[in-house]
């Protein structure tokens, strides 16, 4: 079902928008030197059909393209991610507004679960853009400005002690191998107990189901790993709400807060347009039914009168 979909992002990438290309799951753009949010390119990628096979999740879906469990979900409301209806065409979610913090190194959006590598290619200002999981409810993965202090393949996991309180039959450490959660690659974030690295679970990316660490697909923390260095700076954010003006259009990428609900939504996104001088130009019943639906998809929301 693969080689299809690599097809199609190979056919768009070049008739359509030879600056992006689709690379096993990851997704690489050029955003050309000097780019920021407000300039020519705010939005970046296109959204994509897909069929149902019968038989066949949305959990499915997302591990066997690299996508993230939520925003797949998330992106098709309308269907049962358990037992959708075979032959069903859905959106693949696979079109961004850029996070606010652009520069060379990795940005980390949690509600949105992705994770954006910036990086150049000779004087081409280049971004990757991947699907993560996160820590789970009390186990909360914190936002703030963090580098790269250690990389580690084939690493050891130590358990930790709250681990062990709850199941006292876990062993003090496993090493590597496929009983291993940390995968094959670790990248020590500069804060005690945390990093990025794969997982020997994927249906867990895309879901609140670490204990406060990044985790990828094998296959994307091994092309991550090879590509950053030891000091690789790294921001987390947690930002819910974004914003682009593209072509004299507002749109609005809403997903939901970390915890699942839209809680506080509709003010921060009023909040956001308002300080880019935007509300003027935009449908404010639009912009609550975004809000509403928070599918995590760019939209245009400016007023057509």
């Amino acid at each position: 079902m693969k080689k299809p979909l690599v097809i199609i992002f190979m056919f768009i990438g070049i008739f359509l928008a030879p600056h992006y290309v689709f690379a096993g799951g990851a997704y690489t753009y050029d955003i050309l030197p000097g780019q920021t949010p407000s300039d020519k390119k705010p939005i970046i990628g296109v959204t994509l059909p897909y069929t149902i096979k019968d038989g066949e999740t949305l959990l499915d879906v997302a591990k066997d393209l690299r996508l993230g469990y939520s925003e797949v979900v998330n992106a098709n409301p309308e269907v049962d991610p358990w037992i959708p209806p075979g032959g069903a065409e859905i959106i693949l979610p696979t079109e961004y507004i850029l996070p606010e913090v652009i520069g060379e190194g990795i940005v980390i959006n949690l509600p949105e679960m992705r994770l954006y590598y910036f990086f150049k290619a000779g004087s081409i200002r280049m971004v990757r853009i991947f699907s993560i999981g996160i820590g789970r409810e009390g186990f909360g993965t914190p936002p703030g400005n963090y580098k790269i202090t250690a990389k580690v393949k084939d690493p050891v996991w130590h358990v930790p002690e709250s681990a062990r309180k709850e199941d006292p039959e876990m062993p003090r450490f496993v090493p590597p191998g496929p009983e291993n959660p940390l995968g094959g690659y670790w990248l020590q974030l500069s804060i005690k107990g945390y990093g990025i690295h794969g997982t020997n679970k994927p249906y867990g990316v895309g879901r609140r189901v670490s204990r406060g660490c990044i985790r990828m697909y094998q296959e994307d923390i091994e092309s991550l790993f090879d590509s950053v260095k030891i000091g690789t700076k790294i921001v987390i954010l947690n930002s819910p709400i974004k914003v682009a003006l593209k072509s004299g259009d507002v749109f609005l990428e809403v997903h939901k807060n970390i915890n699942g609900d839209t809680k506080g939504l509709l003010k921060a996104a009023i909040s956001i347009i308002k300080k880019k001088g935007l509300l003027r130009l935009v449908d404010i019943d639009l912009l609550k039914q975004v809000v509403k639906d928070a599918k995590g998809l760019p939209v245009a929301i400016t007023k057509t009168h």
